[in-house]
């Protein structure tokens, strides 16, 4: 299920996003990442509406940075440019 629009997809149309037993938050494009997972569409209001949520920082536990959203935020915007979106 997506954190940002809350409905439920196949993994294949979600980005999972991944808490490292570091604690670094990160995309994990692969889904075999260690850690704990969250989803995401690919989908630019998705993570605009999980951020504004502060969906992610829920689900980790943990006041997730502003530079780490930042740099997220950035993988997406590639991400979309690579796949045409």
């Amino acid at each position: 299920m997506c954190l940002g629009c809350r409905e439920m997809k196949p993994k294949t149309d979600l980005i999972r996003t991944v808490k490292s037993p570091e604690g670094n938050i990160s995309f994990d494009m692969t889904g075999k990442k260690p850690g704990r997972g969250a989803y995401i569409c690919h989908d630019r209001d998705c993570f605009d509406r999980t951020i504004k949520s502060k969906a992610l920082s829920r689900v980790f536990k943990m006041q997730i940075p502003e530079n780490t959203m930042q740099e997220l935020q950035k993988q997406l915007e590639n991400k979309e440019t690579i796949n045409g979106s």
